[in-house]
């Protein structure tokens, strides 16, 4: 089989883990979620942490002066101009980087984006119904429903305005990937195997 690209994008607590661990087990993909912190770190020479706390947000430089000095190399700090676009152009050359060594998953991160001119990609975006968010929410951080739908609404602004900025597209629109499914109709399980029907068709 060929190498094949997979980027989702998603709405909060949509089943986005869940769905693209199925789609790797099927197509044999290598999968990226937070791992990609971890490997533009291991470019840059910057802490994980930074990464970590930088992760899917804008505007979030101002808080790196509260961080504790091991956090960052002064060399590269003065050296590399450090700013926030200088942390998503190395998250970028990670991204192309493990895109390039065989067939991979990327979640979120303006992957569609990046790798918008490798072939065989494939971006798809997971919206579900606010019910469902809200009951995932609650079961998985083991908080009351206000709390559960204040996360969500937090959750995917900040994932909306990183992507808006970084990619000049809108975070969920339909002209920006490739398939939009809402994950509520079929279950997570049915879910998947539509989406898996759609990259062998497409």
């Amino acid at each position: 089989m060929e190498k094949i690209i997979i980027n989702i994008g998603r709405q909060f607590s949509s089943g986005g883990r869940y769905i693209s661990k199925k789609l790797c087990e099927k197509f044999g993909c290598k999968y990226f979620d937070k791992e990609i912190l971890d490997l533009a770190a291991k470019e840059s020479g910057f802490s994980p942490d930074v990464f970590k706390k930088s992760d899917e947000k804008k505007s979030f430089i101002h808080t790196l002066f509260h961080l504790h000095a091991p956090m960052l190399s002064d060399d590269n700090f003065y050296n590399n101009k450090f700013s926030e676009e200088s942390l998503f152009k190395f998250q970028c050359d990670a991204i192309r980087k493990a895109a390039s060594q065989g067939s991979c998953l990327f979640i979120g991160r303006c992957a569609d984006y990046v790798l918008r001119d490798e072939p065989n990609t494939v971006s798809i975006f997971l919206a579900a119904d606010m019910e469902d968010r809200i009951n995932r929410t609650m079961e998985r951080y083991n908080m009351d429903e206000e709390s559960a739908r204040k996360t969500i609404s937090k959750k995917d602004s900040t994932r909306a305005s990183y992507y808006n900025y970084y990619t000049g597209k809108k975070w969920g629109a339909a002209e920006s990937y490739d398939l939009c499914i809402n994950t509520s109709i079929f279950g997570l399980d049915e879910t998947a195997k539509f989406i898996a029907d759609f990259i062998r068709k497409r």
